[in-house]
């Protein structure tokens, strides 16, 4: 019996990490930008993502994918900032923190910043 005054609670279950998952409509058109990247409609993959980021705007797949566009783009700047922005999104989901980190990794040795991008390969998300 517990000491008077006391309560017991039943113990907190552990927390599970966070997911991030797209919605159907955006996984159809992160579908559809993935083609057109393919197909170097760099164009018209930008503008499908940018309906699938006003469904979604804090959606860090989303925002990962349109890194990896810029990066295509040869826009590493750019593609730098929606990898951060990602990362910035993703925290507790480790799947999307990987996927902003390997976008961001591709970014900073775009631009020559090889030291960079070896810290960030070394943190624990990344493993």
């Amino acid at each position: 019996m517990p000491p008077a005054g006391s309560s017991t609670q039943p113990p907190r279950p552990p927390q599970t990490p966070r997911e991030n998952h797209l919605s159907p409509a955006t996984r159809s058109l992160v579908t559809q930008a993935r083609r057109q990247a393919a197909g170097g409609d760099l164009d018209g993959a930008s503008l499908t993502l940018d309906r699938a980021l006003r469904i979604e705007p804090n959606n860090p797949l989303i925002w990962a994918e349109f890194g990896k566009v810029r990066l295509a783009e040869n826009d590493s700047h750019q593609a730098e900032v929606c990898a951060r922005k990602a990362l910035a999104l993703a925290s507790g989901d480790r799947a999307a923190q990987a996927q902003a980190g390997r976008v961001l990794i591709d970014a900073l040795r775009a631009q020559g910043r090889n030291q960079e991008a070896h810290e960030i390969e070394s943190q624990a998300f990344m493993q």
